[in-house]
């Protein structure tokens, strides 16, 4: 298949601002991505981990320090009036929308960047407002919309162009439940349009709605890509015991398995409590027996939350919020 985003090596570092801290900081380490035509990816992880920076990247609003990224076979550095008519791009929040303007004239705004008049403006904002909820306020103030709304406004923005690769960084922040899912309904007909969608997002349950792969980053990194299915089952991997009163030469034995995850001790204020997380339903076998023997009464399995076990997998990322 055809890769209508293909990254290799890229890097980006911001060099120290004046009153600020004096070492350079580092968004992009080496990222490899390749996202087919037609595919919907999504990019998760904590604050900071670089996806909306690799988005930036890629609309042309931000170069590389190193590496490439190519749109359509197009390069972002050094070929941008070409990539920027084939990206729609949509960072929310109350950037890019003008206040005192309604929602029709914020598309009208948007469309002559583009080089969009006339009719055809007025048809493709009209489609518009209606696919995104908004026809019956189109004429009024955006800074009187809820957050939600002017998410949706975003969204039919990000389209006025009509894009064939439409980044989308956390578009559903800020929308109530039914605006969500009407949201995941849109991103369905995007895909039978065949554009590419790539989508940042904190909530792995949204990522497992609407995207075809899955791709983790941390600190700048890729970490893994795979269906957000698999993806899934790897997290759920992780289980937990929890026993009082172990003895030590239990706690030894925990310590030699292979699928240990990680020992916790003294969770309890008198430190008799004991936590064990380990991978696979054989190691939590593997766990009660040794609790047993060692004669433990007081034990029992729980599940970790996905969020915990996200960041065990990222290695410590800060500021996760997963749902599902």
């Amino acid at each position: 298949m055809t890769a209508a985003i293909d990254v290799r090596g890229l890097t980006r570092s911001y060099r120290p601002r004046r009153g600020g801290p004096r070492t350079e900081t580092t968004a992009l380490r080496g990222v490899d991505l390749t996202v087919a035509e037609g595919e919907v990816r999504g990019l998760l992880g904590p604050n900071g981990a670089g996806k909306t920076t690799l988005c930036k990247i890629l609309s042309t609003v931000l170069t590389p320090t190193g590496g490439t990224a190519r749109v359509l076979g197009h390069d972002v550095a050094a070929d941008p009036r070409a990539v920027k008519p084939l990206v729609g791009i949509v960072f929310g929040g109350d950037r890019g929308l003008y206040g005192r303007l309604g929602a029709r004239q914020n598309l009208q705004l948007w469309g002559a960047l583009y080089g969009l008049y006339g009719a055809p403006l007025r048809h493709r904002i009209a489609e518009l407002l209606d696919r995104v909820g908004l026809a019956d306020r189109a004429d009024e103030r955006v800074d009187g919309f809820s957050r939600g709304m002017k998410q949706r406004l975003h969204l039919a923005r990000g389209l006025i162009s009509d894009p064939r690769v439409l980044l989308l960084d956390e578009p559903t922040a800020g929308m109530d439940p039914a605006a969500a899912l009407d949201f995941r309904s849109l991103v369905g007909e995007l895909r039978a349009e065949r554009r590419t969608i790539l989508v940042t997002t904190h909530d792995m349950a949204e990522a497992e709605a609407v995207c075809d792969r899955v791709t983790l980053m941390d600190h700048g990194e890729v970490i893994a890509t795979d269906r957000p299915g698999a993806l899934a089952a790897r997290l759920d991997a992780h289980e937990r015991i929890e026993a009082r009163d172990v003895p030590p030469d239990a706690l030894d034995a925990i310590r030699l398995l292979p699928e240990l995850v990680d020992l916790d001790l003294d969770l309890a204020e008198d430190g008799s409590l004991v936590r064990v997380d380990v991978l696979g339903r054989a190691a939590v076998r593997e766990v009660l027996e040794i609790l047993v023997r060692a004669g433990v009464t007081e034990l029992g399995t729980v599940r970790p939350g996905l969020a915990e076990v996200y960041l065990r997998l990222i290695g410590g990322g800060r500021g996760m919020q997963v749902t599902r």
